[in-house]
């Protein structure tokens, strides 16, 4: 019974000796028992592995829990069944000449109808690739709110272009940077999809205090010890005034977005909103504290 998760070890996958870190995943190699752990009074499940070398044999304990409590049904296509060759070949080579391959038409096609099929009528068919839109909380959102996602994950050059026009609805993007294929962001999609469905998260609260639940990034959080290293958890938080937390943290937020992401804090770029004149001044007063203290 495998039991470990939140490890790292070298295994073998599509031919060559890797490290695989798994956090908050078993190893689910086809057939194999794992275990995974409830929380917040949920249950504990046995699962069997199905074996999918496209996870690199893994399971996620979120998604999992999600699964185990009737939350969300994750099902598997695999096109490589749908290859007419003894190789179970599913792309080749692009014409017109290049480096990469291409994903093949037939094969493709038939997995993504298969998944069509398993899901709810009109469910969109969203292909991962570099060349889509960009992937972000208000997308999740609206993907959250639908009964059903196919997701395809193509590898290396993408799919040929027939099937992108005859079977898919979006391209969706993860953010300006290539990856070998779309398997992990299609993980990551799932995971920002599946903890937005109401009874996922222990508590509701959690997904609509974050980054990008109201167009700005999330304030600091602090725990417990109160001193560390020298370091002090802010005065106002120790206190009960919720009133002066609930401005802290916003202008903790509005100061972190102008610092790191000032595309959020315009109207016109299709993904921010304009700040209000309370943030306006909750911004004037992060700024005039933080020159102060550069300034010591």
């Amino acid at each position: 019974m495998n039991c470990h998760h939140n490890y790292v070890q070298q295994e073998r996958h599509f031919g060559e000796d890797v490290w695989v870190t798994r956090k908050g995943a078993v190893s689910a190699q086809q057939g194999q028992l794992g275990i995974i752990p409830g929380s917040m009074g949920a249950k504990s499940y046995i699962v069997r592995g199905k074996g999918n070398p496209d996870s690199f044999h893994s399971c996620s304990h979120g998604a999992g829990r999600a699964m185990s409590r009737g939350l969300v049904q994750i099902e598997c296509v695999d096109p490589r069944q749908y290859a007419a060759d003894v190789h179970k070949t599913v792309d080749d080579r692009p014409y017109g000449g290049g480096p990469g391959m291409v994903g093949t038409p037939a094969p493709w096609a038939a997995a993504i109808d298969l998944a069509s099929s398993l899901v709810a009528a009109g469910a969109p068919r969203v292909h991962l690739s570099a060349q889509g839109e960009r992937f972000e909380q208000a997308m999740a959102r609206d993907f959250a709110a639908l009964p059903a996602l196919v997701l395809v994950a193509s590898r290396y050059e993408g799919l040929d272009q027939r099937v992108i026009d005859a079977r898919i609805d979006r391209e969706v993007s993860l953010g300006d940077y290539v990856l070998s294929g779309g398997e992990f962001a299609a993980l990551t999609v799932i995971d920002a999809v599946v903890r937005l469905l109401p009874g996922v998260l222990g508590d509701e609260r959690s997904s609509e205090q974050e980054s990008h639940s109201d167009g700005r990034l999330d304030w600091p959080h602090y725990t417990r010890p109160v001193e560390w290293e020298g370091r002090s958890v802010p005065q106002v938080l120790q206190g009960g005034n919720h009133a002066a937390i609930a401005r802290w943290r916003m202008k903790q937020a509005v100061g972190r977005t102008w610092l790191r992401r000032p595309d959020l804090l315009r109207a016109d770029n299709g993904r921010g909103r304009a700040l209000t004149e309370e943030e306006s001044a909750l911004l004037n007063e992060y700024l005039a504290e933080r020159e102060v203290d550069e300034n010591g």
